[in-house]
């Protein structure tokens, strides 16, 4: 009786294998011996995706060569290929399978990782009806939790439902992406514009949320209003108070009539505190982290990209530090809470300053086992580390490890306490308010003390009593309305997982259990990453813009409201989540899909034609473009500009490439000027090592060849 444990790549493989007794290493594969598991047990394991779906071609030579008459492409039945690097691995899963009378799913604990198990036994074409199939699920990597979690395998074929829901998301985004991409690029050909435009189920209503920032930012016109402020002395101190209620006034006709008929004017005058009011305000700490919510926050504090941020946590999550990363709950069950308030001690010292953290009892703010479905927050593992291994990870994966440590121990700690005072004034017939707070007790503040940017202070108010008679200083202060920000990363995930309602994160997360997001958790920072690949998207000073190529695309898709509305791509995840349910089935959703592919096909190229938007935007992308490719010319050599490197063209020799970036360093007009010039530049700073450690060195060209000069 032979069992497989099939996992999702070798570094997952490692970790089970290390949490058993024995292992003798082969090619491709682990055997086990362990009193946990039946005698003849081998580990083996996919790298990721083993099988992927086939191109169009594979259906038929015709599809080589994209061409309108060709479309739609609707395959009868989906062919799946093994990749040629991947097909030794495969051979040998195969075998395994082939041999295996129980069959331990052991590959990630969510939807793709089913998607990638059951592909592979697919694939395998063996009967799984006469296998025994068994699902591992588990939240860590660590020996306890993965013993525990064989000692509890599940039922496999329960989680069938979710390899069917990440299969049908797999081939819609097909169906969508081999007709949409081929017909938006031969009609945006017809008019003139060069290029390959790709569409996408989730990539474009992602790319449509950023342009129409964009555009919001650049068609925006500030209008003037005024204000009526007060400035009160009292008690030698000043204190600034505002109407209230607030008021604003477009012109100041509205203002000067306000005041008379207020009985104030302009300057000193007499005033009167009318009300003084404590309270005492208290602030629970923030939510645990998803995905989501620690890419946002890591890209707020420390402008790290989306997909970075998934990197680091992966790593945490493989070294058993962190729990498993790709989550969209914010909650944790008791059993988790118990592990966390028995390692405190622990954790603690991984913090520089002591803080008392007497909240011991589990608090729903945090722990509810009925809003935890598949995966819980992420947290921190039983595994601690020591400041030595800490040190050893890179700045990111410490950062990171350091922000989930202090969010999670700030549960236990006491709420943050302030006293909340508001001033009302009387200056002739008109109220002004002033507040202010004063902290009372820092409570879980205080593992945040050195994030003082998180923390917005109100001012410090002087001591007075109802009765008190002041002076104020009015003051008419004539502003305008300011325009709507970019995006960040960071703000972007959020208003992915909201649908495109871009709200505070308090204000999100109440609505998110009536919302369904686009994208997933996992595939998220994917999109993000595909979008600036392609050249869609660009990033300047942590703010996302659409650049002029995904300007030309989402002017040609806005007229099909279906490919660039968060709204709609938010039911179609619904639906597919229905899938995992048994609520809808995979035919039932593909038909959708094709049927709204047929339409795009029926309808855009008549759109396309003739539209002034589309062709006024393809003459300035032209435009652009031609400015764009000369990045500098030299008496040696003229250096064209591409979208992730430099062409330089010597005036005698052949041309070679330079990287835009080095070591994350991005090298701008000055560095290439030099090392085309001079071969080499001066010392530059802001290299970073592997590790994540900066550094400072030269660069030098050895022929066509780039590297550091430490001298």
């Amino acid at each position: 009786m032979t069992t497989v444990i099939l996992a999702e790549k070798p570094s997952q493989a490692r970790s089970y294998v290390e949490a058993f007794q024995r292992s003798t290493k082969k090619q491709g594969y682990y055997i086990i011996n362990d009193s946990l598991l039946p005698p003849d047990t081998v580990i083996t394991f996919g790298f990721g995706h083993l099988v992927e779906l086939a191109a169009p071609e594979a259906y038929d030579a015709k599809y080589k060569h994209w061409s309108l008459s060709n479309l739609p492409i609707f395959p009868a039945h989906y062919q799946f290929i093994v990749p040629t690097d991947k097909k030794a691995q495969f051979k040998i899963v195969k075998e395994w399978l082939s041999k295996a009378d129980t069959i331990v799913v052991a590959t990630d604990s969510d939807r793709e990782g089913e998607n990638i198990a059951w592909s592979i036994m697919n694939q395998a074409k063996i009967n799984l009806k006469q296998k025994t199939i068994k699902r591992l699920w588990i939240n860590s990597l660590e020996k306890d939790a993965i013993r525990s979690g064989f000692k509890a395998l599940k039922d496999g074929w329960a989680f069938y439902p979710k390899y069917q829901e990440a299969q049908t998301r797999q081939i819609s985004d097909w169906l969508i992406g081999m007709n949409g991409s081929p017909l938006y690029t031969l009609l945006l050909r017809q008019n003139g514009v060069r290029g390959v435009y790709s569409i996408g189920r989730v990539q474009t209503p992602t790319l449509y949320m950023v342009y129409q920032r964009d555009q919001a930012i650049k068609n925006f016109k500030p209008e003037p209003y005024f204000e009526l402020n007060a400035e009160i002395l009292a008690n030698q101190q000043k204190l600034n108070a505002k109407l209230d209620p607030y008021q604003r006034f477009k012109d100041e006709t509205g203002l000067i009539t306000f005041m008379q008929a207020k009985h104030v004017q302009k300057g000193s005058q007499g005033g009167l505190i009318k009300d003084v009011q404590k309270q005492g305000k208290k602030s629970a700490s923030p939510r645990l982290f998803s995905l989501s919510a620690l890419q946002t926050m890591i890209n707020r504090r420390y402008h790290a990209s989306a997909a970075d941020v998934l990197k680091a946590v992966q790593a945490l999550y493989e070294a058993k530090y962190l729990s498993y990363p790709r989550t969209d709950s914010q909650y944790i069950t008791d059993q988790e809470f118990t592990y966390l308030r028995q390692n405190l001690a622990r954790y603690q010292k991984l913090v520089s300053k002591e803080i008392a953290l007497p909240q011991i009892e589990p608090q729903s703010r945090y722990v509810n086992g009925k809003k935890v479905q598949e995966h819980h927050a992420i947290i921190m593992t039983k595994t601690v580390p020591s400041q030595e291994q800490l040190a050893k990870l890179s700045k990111l994966e410490q950062q990171v490890y350091d922000l989930v440590l202090r969010t999670t121990l700030a549960m236990f700690a006491d709420p943050y306490e302030y006293e909340e005072t508001t001033i009302i004034t009387q200056v002739g017939d008109a109220n002004f308010k002033a507040t202010g707070k004063v902290p009372t007790k820092q409570g879980w503040q205080a593992l945040f003390d050195d994030h003082k940017a998180d923390q917005q202070e109100a001012a410090t108010l002087p001591l007075v009593h109802q009765g008190d008679q002041v002076q104020a200083n009015l003051q008419t202060l004539q502003k305008e309305t300011t325009p709507p920000v970019p995006f960040t990363e960071g703000t972007l995930i959020t208003a992915m997982k909201t649908a495109g309602k871009t709200l505070d994160d308090e204000e999100a997360q109440a609505i998110l259990k009536d919302v369904q997001g686009i994208g997933t958790s996992a595939t998220r920072a994917n999109i993000l990453e595909i979008l600036k690949k392609r050249g869609y998207l660009v990033t300047e000073k942590n703010k996302l813009h659409v650049s002029e190529a995904g300007i030309t695309l989402c002017k040609a898709v806005e007229l099909e409201p279906l490919l660039t509305s968060p709204e709609m791509t938010a039911k179609w995840e619904q639906a597919l989540q229905q899938i995992s349910t048994e609520e809808r089935t995979p035919d039932n959703f593909l038909s959708q899909i094709k049927k709204f592919v047929a339409k795009l096909i029926a309808d855009v190229p008549a759109q396309l034609t003739g539209n002034a938007a589309i062709k006024q935007q393809i003459n300035h992308q032209q435009q652009a473009q031609k400015s764009d490719e000369v990045f500098l010319e030299t008496p040696q050599a003229t250096v064209l500009n591409k979208q992730k490197f430099y062409i330089v063209k010597p005036k005698q020799g052949e041309s070679f490439t330079l990287p835009k970036k080095w070591s994350s360093k991005t090298l701008g007009k000055t560095a290439i000027k030099a090392l085309v010039t001079k071969g080499e530049t001066s010392k530059l700073k802001g290299f970073k090592s592997k590790k994540g450690k900066s550094f400072d060195a030269k660069l030098k060209l050895d022929g066509h060849k780039l590297s550091f000069d430490f001298d």
